[in-house]
């Protein structure tokens, strides 16, 4: 069978490199303890410490793979990182000889960064997006992204976990599993669920696993792990980054972007990855219209340097239009008030605080089309999933899949289910096993009974009657509102547990968000979204760069790695054998357990398997 000779010869060999890399990284600490002397450091802070030679980027690459191996690997077991690069020492050695030399190739020259694990580098990794079917013989090039890292001088430490196929394989999937690299965890709670699909790299950011790590999105999948792991998470327009090389689900709305613990770092990530020019391997970014998304075209004039956006006091005069939809999911009287809900409100309220004139959009009675989501997008996605992934698989060589087809896919799968649906089938896929060929052709109910050209129609119009309509409408320098529900508890059983997610209001338009860390509840980080037009990211960073600063959610709140979320109020009274209760006098009633107002430490788990 392919699957025991993948695990049985093929990790051990594509591993052994990045696992001996790490262990050298142990050897070379100053003590065992994990290392967290540049935790939260930003990626500014880092090149000025480089620049003035009290540090060197093999130095923090060594740091970086230490905490991966204790806390990653082992301890906790967050499980964000599915490879590590075994070229990544000697990357971050070439930036320190550049330096030497006085060149610096860009902001990220000789920072480490994680890529999502359906990223091509032409290198030893592998790039699976999770899968057996794409294990075996590394992608023959680099992704135009992971060029363009390489020639701003950032160091690929490696690869992150993610939710299988970007989760979109079934119905009942569960955020941040795949077959190849196991279940990510989250860092605020182990035994919360860190969302999908870019899970890996919004909890890798989180826990200082690279300085910045990178994500795609198609609705949802870089801003909803920002939500959940308390990072900021932006996902570009459409076309301002290259898809080239990436495993997809739909060119129409497939973006990739950054994760930073910061609102400057992310801004700086997007600098470097995005497309200056146009790459003949991703037609969006050369200006040409994107299917039904003809009302915009890339500008001429895109920025080089995002950071010169940033702006602590980004909020003051801005106008904001703000929406609850989706908070209706929570009960607002029980408790009273919802700590969910007044946890936003109070949010919502830094905004005022901030100097932003926030206009109630419910109240003023605009509602948001089909209720904020793309009445075409699944069939949209669903279409173009079939092409575009055998496209990718064409790409491929000395891979089950290299030259297949989606078909081919689902035969995989179903032959070795025990590894790829121990826990959820693939009903999505089975789905669009039936669809008809044909642009103009009538799909099943299933999809609404449009053809494929009528969901972009669909879409279109849900653009311009939503975020679009609103601004206009309003006069709103970008509109507002929750991105996401809190994590909650992972369960392999039942699947996930959303309740909300705001990140349908501006995937059909290939319109950009910037979420940025705005409260806790219980332990669990939430975040805020600010939505614009196309290219609008100056916009949008400005924003978040001014609630950021006027709130500090993150900087107060950082990950504890503690085993679960809430941890108050959970102990319950202390049981005393007999014996001992006789003789100290305290009758047969069990001890109220003393109160505790502190995380359990963390690295109290035992270690969990892995399948690295």
């Amino acid at each position: 069978m392919i699957v025991p000779t993948i695990r049985s010869f093929v990790i051990a060999a594509l591993l052994a490199l990045p696992l001996a890399a790490a262990n050298d990284a142990m050897r070379n600490s100053e003590s065992n303890d994990v290392p967290k002397q540049h935790n939260e450091w930003t990626v500014a802070q880092l090149q000025a410490e480089m620049a003035s030679g009290k540090l060197t980027s093999e130095n923090l690459t060594r740091e970086y793979i230490a905490r991966i191996v204790a806390l990653d690997q082992n301890g906790p077991g967050v499980n964000a990182v599915i490879e590590l690069n075994p070229d990544a020492l000697m990357m971050a050695r070439n930036a320190d000889k550049l330096r030497k030399r006085g060149i610096v190739l860009g902001p990220l020259h000789g920072i480490p960064v994680l890529l999502k694990g359906n990223v091509d580098t032409g290198d030893m990794m592998q790039t699976t997006a999770g899968s057996f079917a794409l294990v075996g013989k590394p992608a023959l090039r680099d992704s135009t992204v992971a060029a363009n890292l390489r020639a701003g001088g950032a160091v690929i430490l490696g690869k992150t976990n993610l939710s299988e196929w970007a989760n979109f394989r079934s119905f009942e999937s569960v955020s941040g599993w795949s077959g190849w690299g196991g279940q990510t965890n989250n860092p605020y709670g182990i035994d919360r669920n860190p969302c999908g699909s870019s899970s890996g790299s919004g909890a890798a950011a989180s826990a200082n696993f690279a300085t910045v790590s990178f994500g795609t999105e198609t609705d949802g999948s870089i801003v909803c792990p920002a939500n959940a792991n308390g990072v900021v998470g932006i996902k570009p327009t459409v076309g301002l980054t290259s898809r080239a090389g990436i495993v997809p689900i739909s060119h129409v709305q497939d973006t990739f972007g950054p994760h930073g613990r910061t609102v400057a770092d992310a801004a700086a990530a997007l600098g470097v990855v995005q497309s200056r020019t146009y790459d003949g391997r991703d037609a969006a970014t050369g200006g040409v219209p994107l299917g039904w998304q003809g009302r915009f075209t890339r500008p001429t004039n895109i920025p080089t340097d995002y950071t010169q956006f940033l702006n602590p006091n980004g909020l003051q005069g801005a106008r904001l239009g703000l929406t609850r939809i989706g908070l209706n999911g929570f009960d607002p009287f029980v408790p009273t008030p919802q700590p969910v809900v007044a946890a936003f409100e109070a949010a919502f309220k830094a905004l005022t605080d901030a100097g932003a004139t926030v206009i109630d959009l419910d109240a003023a009675g605009f509602t948001f089309p089909n209720g904020g989501g793309g009445p075409g997008e699944f069939l949209i996605l669903c279409f173009d999933f079939r092409n575009d992934v055998q496209a990718y698989f064409a790409t491929r060589v000395g891979v089950p899949m290299a030259g297949k087809t989606l078909n081919d896919a689902i035969d995989f799968n179903n032959a070795h289910a025990d590894v790829e649906m121990p826990f959820f089938n693939q009903d999505i896929w089975d789905l669009i096993a039936t669809m008809p060929t044909g642009p103009d052709d009538p799909q099943p109910p299933a999809f609404g009974g449009m053809t494929y050209n009528q969901a972009l129609a669909a879409d279109h119009d849900f653009g311009v009657n939503g975020i679009d309509a609103a601004l206009s409408q309003f006069n709103l320098d970008a509109v507002v509102t929750a991105t996401d529900n809190p994590p909650w508890a992972t369960d392999l059983i039942f699947g996930d547990h959303f309740i909300f997610g705001s990140s349908g209001l501006a995937a059909p338009e290939g319109y950009p968000i910037v979420q940025v860390p705005a409260a806790m509840v219980f332990g669990a980080p939430m975040g805020i979204s600010f939505f614009g037009t196309a290219f609008s990211e100056p916009t949008l960073i400005k924003l978040a760069s001014g609630f950021e600063a006027a709130t500090q959610v993150r900087a107060n709140n950082l990950p504890t790695f503690a085993p679960t979320v809430p941890f108050n109020n959970i102990a319950g009274t202390t049981l005393m054998p007999p014996h001992q209760r006789d003789a100290l006098g305290k009758g047969r009633g069990a001890q109220p357990a003393a109160p505790s107002t502190t995380a359990p430490k963390p690295g109290k788990l035992q270690k969990r398997p892995h399948l690295l």
